[in-house]
C-alpha cells in the first residue's frame, strides 16, 4: 500500500494529510506534484484541502486539468481508491468521479470551525470502522461547502448508499441548526457508485493527533487501511 497526495498550486493541507498518513498511521506516502503523469506506483490518492490555482472560477474548476489528474481519473475508473478532502471534494464533483457540485455557503462566508458529522453507514472503506451511533468532531473551514445535487440524484445517493456523512449536533440528531453551510439533506461527503472515489468537506487529518486534542479524524484513516482496496 502507498499513499500519494497530490500537490497543486494553492493546496495547503498537503503536509498535514502526509504527516498523519507517514507519522500517525505510519504509511509510505509521498507528494505527486501535478503537473506529474506518473502516479509513481501509488495504489491510494488523496488530493487535499486548499484552494488550488487560487480557486479562480469555481472551486476546483481549474484544477481539473492539471496533467495528473488525467492518470487520477484512470486510476479511479479502474477501481483504484481515491480520496479528496475540502478542495479535493470540489475537484473531484468537478472531475466528474463525484456525483453532485459544491456550492458557496449559504452565509456566503469563509466557515471555519469544528463541525460534528456521522457516518451513514458501515460499508464503505472510509467508514468502516466508524460506530454509527458516534457523532465525530471533525473541523471545516471552507466558503463553497454546500454539496448541492438534484433531487433525483440525492435519491439514488440515499439509496445506493452513497452518502458517507451527514452534518450532525453533538449527539448525532441531524438538524437544520447543525448544517454549517446549507448542504443538501446535511450531506457532508458522498461516495461514487463503485465505492472507491470518496469525497468530504470535514478535514479528517486534523483531528487524527493526540497532541491536538482530537483523534476523531483517525477512525476514518484506520477505516482505510482496514477495507484496503489495494
Amino acid at each position: 500500500m502507498k499513499f500519494g497526495v497530490v500537490v497543486f498550486p494553492g493546496s495547503n493541507c498537503d503536509e498535514d494529510m502526509v504527516y498523519v498518513l507517514k507519522n500517525i498511521m505510519k504509511q509510505d506516502a509521498v507528494k505527486l506534484w501535478h503537473k506529474n503523469t506518473d502516479l509513481e506506483g501509488c495504489t491510494h490518492i488523496v488530493l487535499p484541502g486548499g484552494f488550488s490555482y487560487g480557486d479562480y472560477l469555481r472551486s476546483g474548476a481549474i484544477a481539473k486539468f492539471s496533467p495528473i489528474m488525467e492518470k487520477v481519473i484512470e486510476h479511479a475508473n479502474k477501481g483504484g481508491f481515491v480520496f479528496g478532502v475540502c478542495n479535493g471534494f470540489q475537484i473531484l464533483c468537478e472531475a466528474g468521479l463525484l456525483p453532485g457540485a459544491l456550492m458557496h455557503n449559504n452565509s456566503r462566508k469563509f466557515i471555519c470551525k469544528n463541525v460534528f458529522i456521522k457516518a451513514e453507514n458501515n460499508s464503505t472503506p472510509v467508514t468502516s470502522k466508524i460506530p454509527l451511533d458516534k457523532a465525530l468532531r471533525i473541523p471545516i473551514a471552507h466558503g463553497e461547502g454546500k454539496f448541492y445535487a438534484e433531487a433525483d440524484v440525492i435519491k439514488k445517493l440515499n439509496a445506493n448508499g452513497q452518502v458517507l456523512f451527514r452534518y450532525c449536533d453533538e449527539n448525532g440528531k441531524v438538524t437544520d441548526a447543525a448544517n454549517p453551510n446549507g448542504a443538501t439533506d446535511n450531506i457532508a461527503g458522498v461516495c461514487n457508485e463503485g465505492k472507491n472515489v470518496f469525497g468530504m468537506m470535514p478535514h479528517p487529518e486534523r483531528a487524527s493527533d493526540k497532541e491536538l486534542g482530537n483523534e476523531d479524524g483517525k477512525l476514518l484513516f484506520e477505516s482505510i487501511l482496514e477495507l484496503s482496496l489495494a
